[in-house]
């Protein structure tokens, strides 16, 4: 007899749920857990980050005027040599990662993508490199998500949206803002926003923050108050504004793809490090502002310091003139996407989403200055463009427009800005997605055919694994073959209806159908005859197994109007894909998707 399996603590654990827990109740449980753990790695990632900033401080204080900016360029090199003889592989970007896994790893994330950026992500930007925290924080908390998918059993629907929970809670957590959190999981994961959901998104969200309250208390990293409140005269700027935002985030988009590749062209990391270590240095020695992730630099400017956020510059002695504090901010504006992209490029670990705020903040304070200094009448407040500014490039960059709304509305814990809000977001929106379809975070994963949208019939699509629908169990024949080898060796055989025909490389030349043969298979005077090659026909198109994705496949099912389709792997036959087998799976997939 077998021997009886061990009942570990887990599998007790298991079967007790399964006897007394439902699924519904088990998935809030689960979202309370992944919110908690989603707050304790942002919280990690920031005390991290901050004990290198201490340890550098004052080397950083005592070298401002000469050699500070060489600073990140060392914790670029201890990556690099980190990643090339510790973990011997290079980190991914988080959410394209993420979105990647949910399409087609069925939310799989391996377990080192949960602790990989609680390394890397400190070492870039505690040493100085200009990317967030946020990224990163949402990467780990959703790979532990998949971990605990795992380890209690959960299907894959439950697991993409324990994943979304992670995500939310990341935010929640970062900026004390749950809806911001909830909304940004909606939008960017593109899920499904119904009870179902919601209630784990609400749940996950809570958690995170009341954990980031728990060992934080109230610190937050905005504090701000509306003080001057919406003017309805005061709408053309914020038309203006989100304009400009808009144009920015294109830039933004456009830049960070364009500095990407032109690094790819370096096909050696030291490379990379080395040309981008130098672009970083010197665009810290004219704009220190672009040391790190620039949280400090909102807030100054958020105070009205703007001095203090543009830091010591070799420009201090002209900064008496506003308008060269206008180009020093605009040179922020324009030179934040520079450096971010070039930590990437170099090496360097982080997100995108605090940069992109920092670009946004500077854009805004330039406007309501350049607007405050025109002496054209008006007046508008510093402070509140700021915010407009930071929601504006979140909206353009990410495509993000809820998101960066309700955050700034959590952030000013007032909604006094809403109305200016959704005029300059919406506008961003419109005007950069439809300069630029697709973010950063989905470019790649859309010309790929992989990414998953609010179009439930696109995402069940891409969602559905191709290989799933291959038929091998097709007997292939030769051309030289008589009709009499046709019949004996494949058609008696074979309870198939199609014999492709291979030359002696295995490469498809054509196909033999049963409606070919019908007429002649009994005509014993042709098995001599007649060969296979002045039977077979050639087939209306083929699946390239390493291009084609389900969407290309019932599009070329749709062109042909054939019932079945060869599949070519390698240059060689692989299989057939049949209609029928495509949309009874679409149909199946359908139905686990929305249910």
């Amino acid at each position: 007899m077998p021997s009886q399996k061990k009942k570990t603590l887990l599998y007790k654990v298991l079967k007790w749920r399964y006897r007394h827990i439902s699924d519904k109740t088990f998935v809030l449980i689960l979202s309370i857990l992944v919110g908690f753990t989603a707050g304790l790695v942002s919280l990690l990632l920031k005390n991290i980050t901050h004990l290198i900033q201490v340890v550098l401080e004052s080397d950083i204080i005592s070298w401002q005027t000469s050699f500070y900016f060489i600073i990140p360029i060392i914790g670029l090199l201890i990556i690099y040599l980190f990643t090339k003889y510790v973990i011997k592989k290079n980190p991914k970007s988080a959410i394209p990662l993420i979105l990647y896994s949910l399409s087609k790893k069925k939310g799989i994330i391996k377990p080192i993508h949960g602790y990989l950026p609680l390394i890397l992500a400190p070492i870039t930007v505690g040493f100085g490199g200009s990317v967030g925290l946020l990224g990163p924080a949402i990467s780990s908390g959703s790979a532990l998500s998949s971990s605990f998918s795992t380890l209690f059993h959960v299907n894959q629907k439950t697991r993409v949206l324990l994943i979304g929970c992670a995500s939310a809670g990341a935010i929640s957590a970062v900026f004390k803002s749950p809806l911001a959190g909830l909304v940004f999981a909606v939008e960017v994961f593109s899920l499904d926003l119904t009870l179902v959901s919601l209630l784990p998104l609400l749940f996950a969200s809570v958690s995170a923050i009341i954990t980031s309250y728990f060992f934080l208390g109230d610190e937050v990293l905005f504090r701000f108050d509306v003080i001057e409140k919406f003017d309805i005269y005061d709408t053309p700027f914020y038309i203006i504004l989100g304009i400009g935002t808009a144009f920015a985030s294109i830039y933004f988009t456009k830049m960070y793809f364009g500095i990407l590749h032109f690094f790819n062209r370096f096909s050696r990391k030291i490379h990379r490090l080395l040309i981008g270590g130098l672009a970083i240095g010197i665009m810290l020695y004219f704009i220190p502002p672009l040391y790190g992730e620039g949280l400090g630099f909102i807030n100054d400017l958020l105070n009205g310091n703007h001095l203090k956020a543009i830091g010591k510059t070799p420009f201090d002695s002209l900064t008496s003139n506003i308008w060269i504090i206008i180009a020093l901010l605009a040179g922020i504006t324009i030179f934040k996407a520079v450096a971010m992209t070039a930590t990437f490029a170099a090496g360097g670990s982080g997100g995108i989403f605090i940069p992109t705020m920092v670009m946004g903040s500077a854009l805004g304070n330039v406007v309501s200055k350049v607007i405050n200094n025109l002496g054209i009448g008006f007046q508008v407040s510093e402070a509140n463009f700021t915010l407009l500014g930071m929601a504006g490039l979140i909206a353009g960059v990410l495509h993000a427009p809820l998101t960066s709304i309700f955050l700034i509305a959590e952030i000013t814990s007032s909604y006094e800005l809403f109305v200016p809000l959704m005029i300059t977001t919406s506008i961003s929106f419109i005007i950069s997605k439809n300069g630029i379809e697709h973010n950063i975070y989905t470019r790649e994963l859309a010309e790929q055919g992989h990414l998953l949208t609010h179009d439930k019939d696109q995402t069940v699509l891409t969602l559905m694994n191709l290989e799933d629908c291959i038929e091998t169990n097709f007997i292939t024949v030769k051309p030289n073959y008589t009709l009499k080898q046709l019949l004996s060796e494949a058609v008696a055989k074979s309870n198939r209806n199609l014999f492709p025909v291979t030359d002696e490389s295995d490469h498809l030349i054509g196909v033999v159908s049963l409606d070919n043969i019908r007429d002649i298979m009994f005509d014993i005077t042709l098995y001599h005859k007649i060969n296979v090659d002045t039977l077979m026909s050639q087939t209306p198109a083929n699946i390239i197994y390493e291009e084609d994705n389900v969407k290309k496949v019932m599009q070329k099912f749709q062109d042909t109007g054939a019932w079945n389709l060869p599949v070519i792997k390698d240059g060689k036959y692989f299989g057939f894909i049949s209609k029928s087998k495509l949309l009874t799976a679409y149909r199946r997939k359908l139905i686990n998707f929305t249910r």
